[in-house]
């Protein structure tokens, strides 16, 4: 097994059945000690780690659970394999980026459409926008307009440049791959927003901001790519001001049923196959944010289903695939190649139930 993602965090009664994604050479014990279960950890070097359990060493770290009911687990990822992870992720919006753009526009996120609409590829540019309105809306974000705003996972910064313009506020956007920050600082300058908004390569899990510096804290499509939920979801709290709002839009897999432990075989093989083309990582239930939320203490905290609203997407993008400049443009890109083929694969998990289209929403307390 490794070498594959092999799995999801999923919430489950016996806090076990949380694992990990492509290339980190990991697999998860089901056993379980207390409120802490044990990961092991192939390949890696801390020798101090490892243990015999009877098939030869193996090496383990502890998670811990961070909540009751479903347990949803806080995994501590070995550094050398959150850095392998996000090179890959790097080196895949620095291969693809452009392609996207050059079909789809700087916007690089699903698009909010009518239940069973049929659209144009216009009409899906639009639809764009209309999720960053739509999200926007969710968090009542429009009451009280932001002045300073971080987006977090930025892509070629639509939403940042979108979002400086629609309330004049100081937007920094952060990234992994240095051709989207440098793409995403070149379109600002064009439209004039230069002044405005700033993007860097930064990691997501380790922002290089101070405390409490944004009034809104954005994530659009980004959190699927988080090796670690918790320290995730505690950096847009860290970095969010009192009162201010956090924003994540997200690909999630469906909820357990208090009678479930885990997602089905099948279900999570579905998974592993898509976690490997989009360098995924440990996919979670909308109710684990939630819980990690609540953790926190934060406020206000919304969640909805925003899956039929996505459904005309993937549709679309795979019908762009196939144009000709879809296809010149992928033969020169293996990992983007990749990503075209498991485009199908996320319409099987829609249509399935399987993956839901999430948005949370949140407060941070004023003290």
């Amino acid at each position: 097994m490794v070498g594959s993602c092999i799995g999801v965090c999923s919430t489950c009664k016996s806090g076990s059945a949380l694992q990990w994604g492509p290339r980190l050479h990991t697999f998860i014990s089901r056993g379980q000690i207390g409120r802490s279960a044990l990961v092991q950890l192939m390949n890696t070097t801390d020798i101090n780690r490892t243990k015999d359990i009877g098939i030869g060493k193996r090496r383990y770290i502890n998670i811990t659970a961070v909540s009751g009911g479903g347990r949803r687990m806080r995994p501590t990822v070995n550094a050398a394999a959150i850095e392998t992870l996000q090179k890959g992720i790097a080196e895949f919006y620095d291969e693809s980026s452009g392609i996207w753009e050059n079909v789809w526009g700087d916007h690089m996120h699903h698009g909010f459409y009518e239940p069973d609409s049929s659209v144009s590829l216009t009409d899906h540019r639009s639809a764009q926008i209309r999720m960053i309105e739509e999200a926007l809306s969710f968090a009542s974000i429009s009451d009280d307009p932001p002045r300073q705003i971080v987006d977090v996972g930025c892509g070629i910064g639509g939403s940042s440049r979108y979002m400086a313009g629609k309330y004049g506020a100081r937007c920094q956007g952060i990234t992994l791959s240095p051709v989207q920050a440098q793409r995403a600082q070149a379109l600002a300058a064009a439209q004039g927003l230069d002044d405005k908004v700033s993007f860097q390569v930064a990691d997501a899990l380790n922002q290089p901001f101070q405390d409490g510096q944004f009034d809104l804290v954005w994530s659009m499509e980004s959190g699927e790519h988080m090796p670690d939920k918790t320290k995730f979801v505690n950096e847009l709290a860290r970095v969010a001001a009192p009162g201010g709002m956090i924003i994540i839009v997200t690909w999630c897999h469906r909820d357990l049923s208090p009678s479930e432990e885990s997602l089905r075989p099948e279900e999570k093989e579905l998974l592993n196959k898509i976690c490997n083309a989009f360098y995924l990582q440990a996919w979670c239930s909308t109710a684990d944010y939630v819980k990690l939320l609540e953790s926190l203490s934060l406020q206000d905290i919304k969640a909805a289903d925003w899956s039929e609203y996505v459904a005309p997407f993937w549709p679309a993008v795979i019908k762009s695939a196939l144009t000709w400049k879809g296809i010149t443009s992928l033969l020169r890109r293996w990992k983007t190649i990749k990503g075209a083929l498991a485009m199908p694969l996320m319409i099987e998990g829609y249509k399935k139930g399987l993956i839901k289209f999430a948005i949370i929403t949140c407060r941070k307390p004023e003290s």
